[in-house]
């Protein structure tokens, strides 16, 4: 085999690698182990720079520093969800949900945790990340590629071609928080305040060796043209994205009729403190209208 094909095969174990890692969270190799593939990764790169290393997986260790952030227009305008803080208000919902479809009986919800951090826009071409976005007003958002590239949770290629876009939450793990705050700490730097905006913070880090280093994480909820896709209800797209190898929250059920959202609602507020743990978790209760089906 020459070094080529090593770089080659090379990205690819190490793509594996990363999902195994950071979306099944079922390793197969050492952290050693793996470092040393970077490692040789990396050399190999430099020695070929005429090898296009755009999706590389080395990309994810930072080092882009940009002047300033470029804009981007959404395609599909990027909107807010709606809350709703308790079971009455709920109702309401289901009630307008009805009154807009016709009542048909118990409508089917697809439930879901909100975590709170960042939106986030991705689109893909040929197979390959195409941009990174933040929500900005909606309308336009800001280039964050150079950033999005260090989050090893988010594919850089794809088994599909046809181009499509997907959103989803970019946040820090409470682990990660309180790791940083006590390097802050003892650094006597000011410590950072919360989940949210130490996300929101890190990926708008003009240096994307900042980025890398605060270890964010995406769980990716909407397939924004899943008609292209022939895909009829937000489980199929959930689905779908999980197949391309998107991270996607694993505590997403389907269940008839608001009264089991509200059982649901109730499950997760019995375990969100062991949920916090692993991600900033949102106590309250947000809905899309294309959530049902």
């Amino acid at each position: 085999m020459n070094e080529i094909e090593r770089i080659y095969e090379l990205r690819e174990l190490i793509d594996k690698y990363n999902y195994e890692y950071y979306v099944n969270d079922n390793p197969s190799v050492s952290d050693q182990e793996y470092d040393s593939l970077l490692h040789e990764l990396i050399s190999l790169e430099d020695k070929h720079p005429e090898i296009d290393n755009t999706n590389s997986p080395t990309q994810r260790v930072g080092g882009k520093v940009l002047d300033q952030f470029n804009k981007i227009t959404h395609k599909r305008q990027m909107l807010s969800l709606a809350n709703a803080f308790n079971y009455e208000e709920l109702l309401d919902f289901d009630r307008r949900i009805k009154d807009a479809i016709g009542d048909y009986g118990d409508v089917v919800y697809d439930c879901e945790l909100k975590i709170d951090g960042l939106a986030l826009s991705l689109e893909y071409v040929d197979g390959k990340l195409n941009y990174g976005a933040t929500r900005g007003d909606g309308l336009v958002g800001e280039d964050v590629t150079h950033n999005v590239l260090t989050i090893k949770s988010t594919p850089l290629t794809v088994d599909e071609n046809r181009t499509f876009e997907v959103r989803g939450e970019c946040y820090m793990s409470r682990k990660t928080f309180d790791k940083l705050n006590k390097e802050r700490e003892e650094k006597g730097e000011q410590l950072l305040s919360n989940c949210r905006n130490a996300a929101a913070g890190s990926l708008r880090q003009l240096d994307s060796k900042i980025a890398a280093k605060r270890n964010l994480d995406v769980f990716i909820y909407t397939f924004v043209n899943y008609q292209d896709f022939a895909l009829r209800a937000q489980d199929e797209a959930l689905d779908y994205m999980k197949k391309l190898g998107f991270k996607v929250n694993p505590f997403h059920k389907t269940v008839k009729g608001i009264e089991n959202v509200w059982n649901y609602i109730l499950d997760i507020t019995s375990i969100k403190r062991k949920l916090r743990q692993r991600a900033p978790f949102r106590n309250l209760y947000k809905y899309r209208n294309f959530a049902c089906k």
